[in-house]
C-alpha cells in the first residue's frame, strides 16, 4: 500500500466515530436531549426543561477513574522521573478518562529539542491507529488537527521506519487530497511511537467500548421521570386555588410594541383575564355568592418509586454503589458497609488497571528507548504499578500493610508503595534515616 492510499485509510477511520463521539460528549456533559417525550409532551413543554438531565454518566467515568493511579514503575530506576517531568503523573488520568469515556486514548513518545523523553496523551478525536490483525502490534497512526487562525489542517502520519508530517490549506480537510507532505524524518525506533490505551473486555473489535453506552436508555428513562415530576410538580404539585360567583374582567390585547390590537372594526381586542391574579396571596369580592376553595395537590410519590426503580438497574449496570447515587437510608451505612456496597466498582478498576496496564507499560517502554537509544522490543522487565482500588482510610492501609512487614512477608520498599508513595519519594524515605531490618 503506498502512502497516499495508506493516509486515506487512516483518515477514514478517523473520521468514521465523529457522530459517535459527539454523542457521548453529549452525555458526559449532560447536554443530551430529553427522550421518551410524545410529540405532544414536547410541544407543551417547549424548551423549559430541555436540559433537564441528572449527570450520571460523567459520575460513571469519574468513578472508575479515580482509582486508576499510577504510582511507579519497576524494571528501571530513572524512568519515574522522566515521567514526571511529562506530567504524566497527572496526565495519565485525563487519558484514563478519554478511553473510559470514547473507548480509546492515545499516548504519543517522542525526543523532546534536548533529547529526551516525550510522552503526550491525544484524544480519539484526533489520533487512530492501523494494527495488524494477527499481532494486534500497531502498523501506522494519524494525527490529526487544525489551526484555525492561520486557516490550516496539520497532519502527523506515525510509521514504523518514518514520520510524516502534513499540511492542508484550508479548515476542515477530512480527504487525503488536501494533504501536501510538508517533511519527512526518519524513525529510529523501528515501531510506530504510539500506545492505545483501549477500554475493552474483549479480544475481537478494533475499537474500545464506552462505559455509559448501556448507560444512555437508562439514563435518558431517568431524567424522563425527572422531567415529569417537574411538570406535575409544577402544574398540579402544589394546591389550586378555585372560585365561583366572581365575574372575569376584560383587558386589552396588547402587541410587541405595547399597543392595543385592532380587529377588523379598529376596535381593540379585548380578552377575559382572572381577576384574582396569581401572586395575591388573598382572594377578596364583593359578590355574596362568592365561594372559594383549592384543590389537592398532586402525590408525587408514584414519581419517587420510577426513579428508585430506575437507579436501581443504572446501579447494576455501572456497579455504582447506592451512596454514589444518592439513594440513602434513615440509618447511615457504616464504614465496613460502604466498602462493601463499593466491591463491584473496586473489582471493576481492577480490572481496568489491567487492561490499561499493558498499554502504559508500552509506553515506558518507548520512553525508555528514546532516552538510551534502544530497541523498545528488546526491553523487558517493566511493570507499572498502581494505587490501591479499594477506599480504604490510611489507618487501615497502614495497619495492614505493618503486620505484613512485620511478618517478614514485604520488604520495606515495597511497604512504603502499599502505601502509595512513588518511587522517588521512597528513595528520599531511604535517603533520610538508615535502612530498615526486617522484624524476624
Amino acid at each position: 500500500m503506498n502512502q497516499k492510499d495508506l493516509l486515506l485509510q487512516l483518515l477514514q477511520r478517523l473520521n468514521e466515530p465523529a457522530a459517535r463521539y459527539t454523542d457521548l460528549d453529549r452525555y458526559y456533559t449532560g447536554n443530551q436531549p430529553l427522550a421518551f417525550l410524545s410529540p405532544e409532551a414536547k410541544v407543551a413543554l417547549g424548551n423549559r426543561f430541555g436540559l433537564m438531565a441528572s449527570n450520571i454518566p460523567r459520575l460513571a467515568v469519574t468513578a472508575l477513574a479515580e482509582r486508576l493511579r499510577i504510582t511507579g514503575f519497576s524494571g528501571d530506576a530513572g524512568l519515574w522521573a522522566d515521567w514526571v517531568r511529562c506530567d504524566m503523573d497527572q496526565l495519565s488520568g485525563v487519558a484514563h478518562r478519554e478511553a473510559l469515556l470514547l473507548g480509546d486514548s492515545y499516548v504519543i513518545v517522542w525526543a523532546d529539542r534536548y533529547g529526551r523523553p516525550r510522552a503526550t496523551v491525544e484524544s480519539a478525536k484526533q489520533v487512530t491507529v492501523l494494527s495488524d490483525p494477527g499481532s494486534r502490534q500497531i502498523l501506522a497512526a494519524v494525527k490529526r488537527w487544525e489551526e484555525k487562525p492561520a486557516n490550516v489542517t496539520h497532519a502527523v502520519m506515525y510509521l514504523p521506519d518514518r514520520i510524516v508530517r502534513l499540511r492542508a490549506e484550508q479548515v476542515g480537510t477530512v480527504t487525503a487530497t488536501g494533504f501536501n507532505v510538508v517533511e519527512e524524518i526518519t524513525n529510529p525506533l523501528g515501531v510506530v511511537p504510539v500506545v492505545n490505551l483501549r477500554n475493552t473486555d474483549r479480544i475481537l473489535g478494533d475499537r474500545g467500548g464506552s462505559e455509559i453506552d448501556d448507560l444512555k436508555p437508562l439514563v435518558d428513562a431517568l431524567n424522563k421521570s425527572l422531567a415529569d415530576m417537574m411538570v406535575t410538580s409544577e402544574y398540579v404539585g402544589r394546591p389550586r386555588r378555585w372560585a365561583t360567583g366572581i365575574e372575569l374582567t376584560e383587558e386589552p390585547v396588547l402587541d410587541e410594541n405595547g399597543d392595543p390590537v385592532l380587529d377588523e372594526d379598529d376596535q381593540p381586542v379585548m380578552e377575559e383575564v382572572n381577576p384574582i391574579p396569581e401572586a395575591n396571596r388573598m382572594m377578596v369580592s364583593e359578590n355574596e355568592q362568592a365561594k372559594f376553595g383549592s384543590l389537592a395537590a398532586s402525590d408525587l410519590a408514584g414519581y419517587e418509586a420510577s426513579v428508585r426503580v430506575i437507579l436501581g438497574q443504572i446501579m447494576a449496570v455501572s456497579t455504582l454503589p447506592a451512596h454514589y447515587v444518592g439513594v440513602f437510608t434513615d440509618n447511615p451505612a457504616s464504614a465496613d458497609a460502604l466498602r462493601a456496597a463499593e466491591a463491584s466498582l473496586t473489582a471493576r478498576a481492577e480490572a481496568r488497571q489491567q487492561t490499561f496496564g499493558r498499554g502504559w507499560e508500552q509506553v515506558a517502554k518507548l520512553m525508555i528507548a528514546v532516552r538510551d537509544g534502544r530497541d523498545p522490543n528488546l526491553i523487558d522487565d517493566i511493570r507499572v504499578h498502581w494505587a490501591d482500588a479499594a477506599t480504604r482510610s490510611v489507618a487501615q492501609e497502614a495497619d495492614a500493610v505493618v503486620k505484613l512487614y512485620q511478618a517478614g512477608l514485604l520488604p520495606a520498599d515495597y511497604a512504603l508503595g502499599k502505601l502509595g508513595y512513588s518511587d522517588d519519594e521512597i528513595a528520599k524515605v531511604n535517603a533520610a534515616r538508615p535502612p530498615i531490618q526486617a522484624v524476624a
